[in-house]
């Protein structure tokens, strides 16, 4: 008999778009710094330079290596200090970009590193993890999984099922909502710009009790489900991190008859030892 695995329920959208032409408002306005409005060439698409400056930001962080000082990046794309200052805030905001702690420099958040993995390799990822996979597997007997966040949503990359007669079932190349299950609480947790997104689109839905569930799972380093979403299943997450940031997460799912508050804690110490090795 397999239990479904817990799916996660509330989702959370992009954010929204504005289409708004430069050239309809007035000057003071306009990020377009051409001298006078009767010189602007002639172009069949509007271009809001404020858009131009942030993706040129985020190239020239990727041709860096993935970090840069504020001086080189305002330098490269040809802007003032302040100005290259300011996008990058909002680009820090968002989770595009971030900081890292006795570090002037800024680099390529977790945000867009989800979105170059939605058309990265896959495959390659689970070749890498399936071996720590299989080892979890083993050890625990349970269901388990890799998972990866992509944009607001989780993806399951790979999975194997337990052999036992009650489990939970596979969710390998499903798509589900970021919050709800351990998994995505885990990502929401640890990533800050995803956790600031959801709470600053969401924050009527998700609520301060969320924001504290998030806080303990950050501080204690691995998520768990007990019986919130579906009565007699019980999940647990931990996460892979690469090169200080966080890649993806293993997740293992079963029936809370045999996953008790004890049983959680071991496996938990079995999954951050293995993961730590992969």
């Amino acid at each position: 008999m397999r239990l479904p695995a817990s799916p996660i329920w509330l989702t959370i959208p992009g954010s929204r778009d504005y289409d708004k032409n430069p050239h309809e408002l007035p000057d003071i306005f306009n990020d377009v710094e051409y001298p006078r409005r009767a010189q602007r060439p002639h172009n069949p698409i509007a271009m809001i330079q404020s858009v131009e400056r942030a993706l040129a930001i985020l190239e020239h962080l990727a041709h860096a290596g993935g970090a840069s000082s504020l001086q080189h990046i305002a330098s490269d794309i040809g802007t003032r200090s302040t100005t290259a200052h300011n996008l990058l805030q909002t680009l820090v905001a968002l989770g595009y970009v971030r900081r890292r702690a006795n570090d002037t420099r800024y680099h390529l958040g977790e945000r867009i590193l989800n979105l170059s993995r939605v058309v990265g390799d896959d495959r390659g990822l689970c070749r890498q993890l399936r071996p720590t996979l299989e080892a979890i597997a083993r050890e625990t007997g349970e269901t388990v999984f890799v998972a990866v966040p992509s944009g607001d949503e989780v993806y399951f990359l790979d999975a194997i099922e337990s052999q036992k007669p009650l489990r939970a079932s596979s969710q390998a190349g499903e798509r589900q909502p970021m919050a709800g299950s351990a998994i995505g609480l885990l990502f929401l947790a640890l990533d800050p710009g995803l956790r600031r997104h959801g709470m600053d689109v969401h924050a009527d839905r998700l609520g301060p009790s969320l924001d504290r569930t998030l806080e303990t799972i950050a501080a204690r380093g691995y998520a768990l489900d007990q019986n919130n979403y579906q009565a007699g299943l019980s999940c647990i997450a931990v996460p892979w991190v690469s090169n200080g940031s966080l890649r993806a997460g293993f997740g293992l799912s079963g029936p809370s008859a045999r996953l008790t508050s004890k049983r959680l804690k071991e496996a938990a110490a079995i999954m951050q030892r293995l993961a730590a090795r992969a």
